[in-house]
């Protein structure tokens, strides 16, 4: 009965933990959630039309296995985590702004390792959609970022974990650190857009203008870039 999203997320959240080679008990403080998932497509398609499933489990279980809103708090009752339990949805950028949210509650102190990611699972897995002229979806199936040809997206399925802390904890423990997050920027575009759905230039500097200022960083020390490249 349960999304499939908030099992597989809760397991790669121990996969993580696992990874970064702690426990809940051996971490010696706050364990913190941040997390998000896309739409629930699971329950409309294979629990609401059970009704023998959904009467052995009651209605009430149902929704706490289905709702978004519970995805942190299972991971972090399953896993008897203490820290910060948050579910966010932000749209495309929810996982990275899980990690901003995670990032700073380690700055805070609100938590002392934090586990930040998000996951997308459509169901039925043999689906596809209609293109609609001036629609976000691709009009061949095709998605070609910074391309000139580049005319919509496609959607995926996909999961991500990071197990965070901060730096001076992680190099006194000695746990295998893969990288370092030195700053963040996080904004919002407001009206200054030609459609609700549209980024701006402006914006996105702005964001990485705040996340060089709080790295103390100058832009041309960055030597790589990760996009979200939607192709539209």
């Amino acid at each position: 009965a349960m999304d499939p999203q908030q099992r597989l997320f809760l397991q790669a959240c121990h996969a993580g933990l696992e990874s970064a080679g702690h426990t809940p008990a051996s971490c010696g403080g706050q364990i913190g959630v941040y997390a998000g998932m896309a739409n629930n497509t699971y329950f409309p398609n294979h629990v609401q039309g059970n009704p023998e499933a959904l009467q052995r489990i009651g209605d009430f279980q149902a929704m706490l296995a289905n709702e978004k809103d519970f995805l942190a708090t299972r991971v972090a009752h399953r896993l008897n985590l203490k820290g910060p339990a948050i579910s966010l949805y932000t749209g495309c950028s929810t996982s990275l702004v899980a990690v901003c949210q995670a990032f700073s509650a380690l700055m805070s102190y609100q938590c002392d390792m934090a586990l930040a990611g998000g996951v997308t699972l459509t169901t039925p897995q043999a689906s596809g959609y209609l293109h609609v002229e001036g629609g976000i979806e691709a009009p061949d199936g095709r998605c070609r970022p910074f391309d000139a040809d580049g005319a919509g997206t496609v959607f995926s399925n996909g999961l991500g974990v990071v197990v965070l802390r901060r730096l001076e904890d992680a190099v006194a423990e000695g746990d295998n650190i893969l990288a370092v997050i030195r700053g963040t920027g996080l904004n919002n575009d407001g009206a200054d857009k030609v459609s609700f759905a549209a980024p701006t230039v402006d914006g996105q500097a702005g964001a990485i203008e705040l996340a060089l200022g709080q790295a103390d960083a100058a832009g041309s020390e960055i030597g790589y870039v990760e996009a979200h490249g939607t192709g539209t």
